[in-house]
């Protein structure tokens, strides 16, 4: 898990350092006999700070108003043990942090986990490492967090004088191959025995290896191989193979870099180390505390001299907003008519001037597949029965109007007819299929028969759209291949009203072919209107409620902490768990204008006072929040949970029973 780091580290002088007598032998012993061990703890540094802003100085005392509506005076002051009077005062107590828990507070989905690493100066020593390892527990998860490392002077030493002696035999290794052959006698062997080859000394010419080998009987390779010194080549081959090994035994301790939240060499023992170590989680939901525990060991060089033992758990308690999420399920009205339909449409091939439906042609085969499944699905609805269908054909436009009309309204039929003959060899099908009942009559004798099953009669009505030209002029105004002044042209033509002559017209025209050929094909469509009603109901209307699930999921994603999505879904209703998004993503103002409408329930005045304390404004902080302990004591403790009504009640010693 990995979190942006707000780190500081400092040593605090606590303890006398070591006497010199002690050696590192005697000093593990004292360690294990002990059984010393780092610790953590809660950050002081934090501690601190929400102290003074606790004893910060605004106000001496607050009025506020009782349950009876009478004013309350609430001082900021403690008893003088002397006099027994109560006096303001400002002062910080010192007493030393013991507590091994916290309330944090979740702030945009994330929580800051503080808490300091504290190694006593008694198991520090030059020459050695420590190791502390933090882990964290998280429902039934657990994570090792980045390792804090304390490194002593000489150990440090130690690990850079073993990278210096593996450089050193890195550097070794030689690289350059060309120094393992005796070059000015390989010169000689060859001006003396191949003259010819050695011209090409300052020749840049290229000599290819089998030219080369025809000419002088001997590769480039062989002649190398005579005048290269084996076996120093050898020896550095065999320091190559060695790297790790020597590596190894050179480095004991390898500098870590990965998994590190801190390494850092001590080179003072005169005092405890405090490490501020800070780690930022996600919340996730049903996540209520985490759990922080320490161990460790102890390093001289590659030798692991102790383990310390497990501290105590750490633990930080998560405040979130979204518990107050109100799950109270929210519905709309609705008004649910008796009718309803549906509507679909095919594009059925017919042989021109036909009007008979061919399964074969073009794409006919799917696209009554297609009709046919719709129908099906809307005979077996259990919501809707099929009252009846309206078939309606189109045509395109080449020849004549009241022709087109005609044939359109016989291929209209023709499609009825189809799915009628479906439709009955469906029902028939059914009751084949139906299984077997026995009955036993009054004389008590059993009587076989099939189970009765209903497939309504579905009237077919069909009718004639005549030509589509309202299709054909939306076809032409998206096709990519007519030119604008094609399609100006096509709209000038439009206002022709007899539709025959502004088929002649067209007919006429240049793109003519093409809107014959690729666009009429698309207008010969068949419409399909299904009609139907809702089974068992009666009235043409009826008014009911219907859960608002996309409320529903607004709160869902709330309590799930996916606040921007809670966000998003609830907004627009502006009701109390749509504050509780806006103060989650810290957008307080948008909150606090929602809040301050509401009804003052106690929810909504714990949230009022969490938003006034933010805004720094201690009257009405404290007026809502003893409003909302008086309504619902439960809110006495949730206000120990959040650190900005935490901070009121420290500050005006709140939640005493004669105030509240």
């Amino acid at each position: 898990m990995k979190s942006r780091i707000i780190l500081t580290a400092a040593a605090v002088a606590v303890t006398a350092a070591f006497l010199p007598s002690c050696g590192p032998g005697r000093k593990i012993d004292s360690v294990r006999r002990q059984e010393l061990a780092a610790s953590i703890a809660l950050s002081r540094n934090e501690i601190e700070e929400e102290r003074k802003v606790i004893a910060v100085t605004r106000r001496d005392t607050l009025t506020v108003k009782d349950e009876d509506g009478k004013d309350v005076l609430i001082m900021k002051a403690v008893r003088d043990e002397a006099s027994g009077e109560m006096v303001a005062t400002d002062v910080l107590d010192a007493a030393v942090i013991t507590a091994r828990f916290r309330n944090v507070a979740e702030r945009n989905g994330r929580i800051d986990l503080r808490f300091e690493v504290i190694v006593p100066s008694s198991m520090q020593d030059s020459r050695w490492q420590l190791r502390f390892y933090p882990d964290m527990y998280v429902l039934e998860d657990s994570l090792r967090l980045e390792s804090v490392i304390i490194t002593g002077e000489d150990y440090r030493r130690q690990q850079l004088r073993g990278y210096q002696l593996y450089d050193r035999f890195l550097s070794s290794i030689i690289t350059d191959t060309t120094r393992f052959v005796d070059i000015r006698n390989l010169e000689i062997f060859i001006k003396r025995n191949i003259p010819e080859l050695y011209r090409y000394k300052t020749d840049t010419s290229y000599v290819q290896e089998s030219e080369f080998l025809s000419h002088y009987g001997v590769s480039e390779q062989d002649a190398i191989e005579h005048y290269t010194n084996t076996f120093a080549k050898s020896l550095n081959q065999r320091r190559k193979d060695r790297v790790g090994v020597m590596f190894s035994k050179y480095v004991k301790a390898p500098i870590l870099t990965e998994g590190i939240r801190l390494d850092t060499v001590i080179r003072s023992l005169d005092g405890d180390f405090v490490y501020h170590y800070t780690q930022t989680i996600r919340t996730r939901p049903k996540l209520r505390k985490v759990d922080i525990v320490l161990s460790g060991d102890i390093y001289e060089q590659d030798q692991r001299l102790y383990s310390m033992a497990r501290s105590a758990p750490l633990t930080f308690y998560i405040s979130s907003l979204s518990a107050f999420a109100d799950g109270t399920e929210r519905y709309l009205s609705r008004i649910v008519e008796r009718r309803a339909s549906a509507n679909t449409a095919c594009y059925v091939d017919f042989e021109s001037g036909k009007a008979d439906v061919d399964p074969r042609m073009g794409n006919n085969r799917e696209e009554l597949s297609r009709i046919r499944g719709n129908i099906f699905e809307l005979l077996s609805n259990p919501t809707y029965e099929l009252d009846s269908i309206v078939i309606a054909a189109s045509a395109s436009p080449e020849g004549a109007q009241k022709a087109n009309d005609v044939l359109s309204e016989r291929r209209a039929g023709a499609v009825a007819r189809y799915f009628e003959d479906y439709i009955r060899h469906y029902r028939d099908s059914v009751r084949r299929h139906a299984a077997l009942t026995v009955t036993v009559d009054d004389s008590g004798r059993e009587k076989l028969g099939r189970e009765r099953i209903d497939i309504p009669d579905i009237p077919f009505r069909s009718r004639s759209n005549g030509e589509n030209w309202e299709m054909l002029s939306f076809l032409v105004d998206q096709d990519s291949l007519l030119t604008p002044g094609d399609v100006r042209s096509y709209m000038k033509h439009l206002e022709q009203k007899d539709l025959d002559q502004r088929e002649v017209a067209l007919s006429r025209e240049p793109y003519y072919r093409h809107l014959r050929e690729k666009l009429y094909p698309r207008l010969r469509t068949v419409r399909f209107d299904f009609f139907l009603h809702r089974r068992g109901m009666h009235k043409d209307t009826v008014h009911t409620t219907v859960l608002d699930t996309a409320y529903m999921n607004g709160v869902k994603a709330l309590k799930e902490r996916n606040y921007e999505k809670a966000l998003t879904l609830l907004r627009e209703y502006k009701d109390f768990n749509t504050a509780i998004a806006y103060v989650s993503l810290d957008y307080n103002a948008s909150a606090m204008a929602i809040l301050q409408e509401l009804e003052r329930t106690p929810q909504v005045n714990y949230m009022l006072a969490l938003l006034y304390a933010r805004n720094e404004d201690d009257q009405n902080a404290v007026q809502c929040y003893l409003d909302a302990c008086r309504q619902d004591r439960s809110y006495v403790f949730r206000g120990n949970l959040d650190p900005e009504i935490y901070v009121l009640i420290q500050r005006y010693g709140l939640n005493k029973s004669e105030e509240i």
